[in-house]
């Protein structure tokens, strides 16, 4: 039986780590709502319900904070889209159609769109980033493309017949789709649609994306 479980205090080690989870997930809930420059670190710590000093302790500084959870999610968001088209190509003997790989590529941000999922803050926190984040994760955002290159390669076996930059000019418009489902752009949209459109209807959402993207590489 553990410490916890017997009623004793944490050890030194778990309860830094419980702290520095408290302040990675305050921070990142903050920063998603709020947006980077409108949170301090001292709404950080407050919000966590830790000392002042906590963010430097454990992460440096507020935009090394920022980047943790940045990598932390991108890592694990691609890692499921990773699994996803794993499954497919060996489902399909090594040569998934197009439809299956845009599906991989397409459902996991679209789960943690989800109202009922709690990642749902973490979609909000990536959205963010693409927008507002430091000079780091620009960095990131446009020079580290290993996550694209197993979709771009998949999608490149599957449509031999389309010329190389044919296939990569499609997969750039279908990551702008992807993209573009920022939640006030889904706002936007329930204003224009007079209430049709439904947000949280995520399995007929990613029906319509899936479509649309799959379309894109017929002809």
């Amino acid at each position: 039986m553990s410490q916890i479980e017997n009623g004793a205090p944490e050890a030194p080690g778990e309860a830094e780590a419980a702290t520095k989870q408290l302040v990675f997930n305050a921070a990142e809930r903050l920063f998603a709502l709020n947006g980077f420059q409108n949170v301090s670190v001292r709404d950080i710590t407050a919000e966590a319900g830790v000392n002042l000093a906590s963010v430097n302790y454990h992460f440096g500084s507020k935009d090394s904070l920022l980047f943790e959870i940045f990598r932390r999610r991108t890592t694990e968001l691609n890692r499921e889209r990773a699994r996803m088209l794993h499954e497919v190509t060996d489902a399909h003997g090594g040569a998934p159609p197009v439809r299956e790989i845009l599906t991989a590529l397409i459902a996991p941000p679209l789960r943690w769109l989800d109202p009922a999922n709690d990642r749902r803050i973490s979609l909000q926190f990536l959205i963010r980033a693409r927008s507002e984040g430091a000079a780091e994760i620009r960095e990131v955002l446009s020079t580290d493309v290993s996550h694209l290159r197993r979709f771009s390669d998949a999608l490149l076996a599957a449509r031999p017949d389309l010329p190389p930059e044919e296939v990569y000019w499609r997969l750039h418009f279908v990551l702008g789709m992807i993209h573009q489902n920022r939640f006030m752009e889904l706002d936007r949209l329930h204003v224009l649609s007079e209430g049709l459109t439904r947000e949280d209807d995520i399995a007929a959402l990613q029906r319509r994306m899936v479509d649309f993207a799959s379309a894109g590489f017929e002809g």
